[in-house]
């Protein structure tokens, strides 16, 4: 992304720069999904790719921003009635209100900005969005929020602004993102712990589907309600202490079997089958067993295949080529039905890789994959000039 473009283009439309550049990124996601809801862990890291803004004070009442990539303009107060008509206004207006709601006083500002997290790959560039104002705005006005309570400003702006009841992985990983880490999220306690990835002789890359499949969110709620039903009978058969699946081991999930769904049944496998994985992905890390770590990927996308069923034919197709090309590990990153796989491949596979898989996935449906290299980089901070 070039910074330069970001600040000509608020000098164009502010006159003078002196304002303050802001920076916080996307995020990947290792291991560990559909695990958030039930009370497990997750295993992002921040990358290089993010939003950038130009900010400065202006001493109003108001927020003139305009959004580079968009070319587009909007203004608007601080004041709950003036919710702007512009979505990606909103994440910003959505930010300031939620920092008020708890006390903060952010003056107007005006502000430029522009982002390189591709939009709808799964890199959660709306968090990047949210978190660079919650950052900048903490920073500019001396507010002395601490940076779990900004993840979760902009957690709200998405249920509250957005309408979307996100989990809080994302804004986490933006905020407190360490370069050459992942970081592992007890989603229940909020307990966090850095792992070293530096896997040498390997990359890190995207290949995205480029197609999102309309059964997701209906999907998504069947899937939280097996979990929750499961995580229900095994309280109510002799284990009262448990409050989330995360809680649930096999050998009790089995024990209660003929009481459950089948469906549900192979639900709570998955979910009880990832917090495993997770555990022995943390492990590998630490002590750089990247073998490991691509095999324990291979079976959760397997897991998200069979059992919990939220993959896709395009997904699946990329996967098997993953395997076929000897790629280290290779799995669904995300929600499911579409968007991404997250791939760790040997250097000297990545070529071969590459041009298999965009050729064999276009050959079958008709489009290429988009490919993205990635590298686990800081979180949000303050870009000195």
């Amino acid at each position: 992304m070039d910074i330069d473009i970001i600040k000509k283009q608020f000098r164009d439309k502010f006159g003078d720069f002196g304002g303050e550049l802001y920076t916080s990124p996307g995020r990947v996601n290792l291991i560990g999904e559909h695990t958030d809801y039930n009370g497990g862990f997750v295993f992002p890291g921040a990358i290089d790719k993010g939003m950038v803004a130009v900010i400065r004070k202006n001493g109003t009442g108001k927020v003139r921003a305009w959004s580079v990539d968009l070319q587009d303009y909007a203004e608007f107060t601080m004041e709950e009635s003036d919710l702007p008509k512009a979505s990606w206004a909103r994440y910003i207006f959505g930010v300031c209100r939620e920092i008020i709601k708890r006390g903060g006083n952010p003056g107007g500002f005006d502000t430029a900005f522009a982002g390189d997290v591709p939009m709808g790959a799964g890199m959660s560039s709306s968090a990047a969005l949210e978190s660079t104002y919650a950052f900048a705005l903490n920073d500019m006005f001396f507010l002395g929020i601490d940076k779990f309570e900004l993840a979760r400003i902009g957690q709200a702006t998405e249920h509250n602004y957005v309408g979307v009841k996100c989990g809080i992985m994302d804004q986490f990983a933006s905020l407190f993102g360490k370069e050459g880490n992942l970081i592992r999220l007890d989603t229940r306690s909020m307990e966090y712990k850095y792992f070293p990835f530096h896997p040498q002789g390997y990359k890190l890359v995207l290949f995205d589907t480029a197609v999102k499949h309309e059964l997701a969110s209906s999907a998504y709620n069947k899937r939280r309600e097996s979990c929750e039903n499961a995580t229900r009978i095994v309280r109510e058969n002799g284990h009262p202490e448990v409050e989330f699946l995360r809680d649930v081991s096999m050998d009790m999930l089995y024990a209660v079997k003929e009481k459950l769904p089948a469906e549900d049944f192979k639900r709570a496998g998955y979910v009880i089958g990832e917090t495993t994985r997770v555990l022995a992905v943390s492990d590998a890390l630490e002590r750089d067993d990247y073998e490991t770590v691509g095999h324990m990927m291979y079976r959760t996308h397997y897991g998200m295949r069979d059992l919990y069923e939220v993959s896709c034919p395009e997904l699946d197709f990329l996967n098997d080529i993953a395997k076929e090309c000897g790629v280290t590990g290779s799995r669904v990153m995300g929600g499911g039905f579409g968007g991404c796989t997250i791939n760790l491949v040997k250097e000297h596979l990545y070529g071969g890789f590459l041009i298999k898989a965009k050729e064999q996935f276009a050959r079958r449906f008709g489009h290429k994959p988009k490919v993205y290299d990635v590298v686990i980089s800081d979180g949000a901070r303050r870009i000195s000039q």
